[in-house]
């Protein structure tokens, strides 16, 4: 088990841990899905995902539709979604995906944290093809069916790889553009997930050693906790 992984457990068992830090993420991430579609979830299989993601983190029902609800409200604050990329040591990319609603205090955070971390902001669009867009969904225990059938049962959702982790979690990836159908077909076989989300997959994945390693997770700690941030991606194995 390598010491990337080690980090990327850590660092979730940390993110979804700090409910004060993870709510407001999981809030964001639903009032966008409402605003980008329609508040129905039945009918905006990207809301029906996020809504179940911040079941599983167990986001109060009040605080769901309160951000529901605010995506249709004429007084509420426009938030934009901008992607910033960056560049670390020793060949590490940085992939940042943002919500915000003052896209000047973001760049202005985001910055500050790679220029102390010994990294940079590069512009955008200089990293895109370094990375796949993935639907991801990761399923809260492992069924009970054997994996090839679980396969079998999945291709008709888009299905085009089943991982299991080193911690026994089931991941599945499919184009990103099979996210609704993907959503959809778990749903019709009743599975659970406990995070579905669109994902930037390294297309040439690296390795760094455990000292570069403890010195990466100081920039990558210092992004998953600015409240403008939702997602931070790295080309690491």
């Amino acid at each position: 088990m390598g010491r990337a992984f080690e980090y990327r457990k850590a660092s979730k068992m940390k993110r979804w841990g700090n409910m004060s830090r993870v709510f407001p993420k999981l809030q964001k991430a639903i009032t966008i899905a409402a605003k980008n579609g329609v508040p129905d979830p039945e009918m905006n299989p990207a809301l029906r995902t996020a809504i179940n993601t911040a079941k599983a983190q167990n986001l109060p029902k009040d605080n769901i539709e309160a951000a529901i609800k605010r995506a249709t409200s004429k007084d509420a604050a426009n938030l934009d979604e901008i992607n910033y990329e960056g560049k670390w040591l020793h060949g590490v990319l940085v992939f940042v995906e943002t919500a915000t609603d003052n896209g000047t205090r973001t760049v202005a955070n985001v910055k500050s944290i790679f220029n102390k971390a010994g990294g940079q902001v590069v512009p955008n669009g200089s990293l895109e093809f370094m990375f796949s867009r993935k639907a991801v969904f990761e399923l809260k225990e492992k069924p009970s069916m054997d994996l090839e059938e679980l396969e079998m049962e999945l291709i008709d959702g888009g299905l085009e790889e089943l991982k299991v982790e080193d911690d026994g979690s089931v991941i599945i990836y499919a184009d990103y553009t099979d996210f609704g159908n993907m959503s959809k077909r778990l749903d019709e076989m009743g599975l659970e997930y406990e995070k579905g989300s669109l994902q930037r997959i390294p297309t040439t994945p690296i390795e760094i050693t455990d000292e570069a390693m403890d010195q990466l997770s100081i920039l990558l700690d210092k992004l998953e906790d600015d409240d403008d941030v939702q997602n931070v991606y790295t080309n690491l194995a």
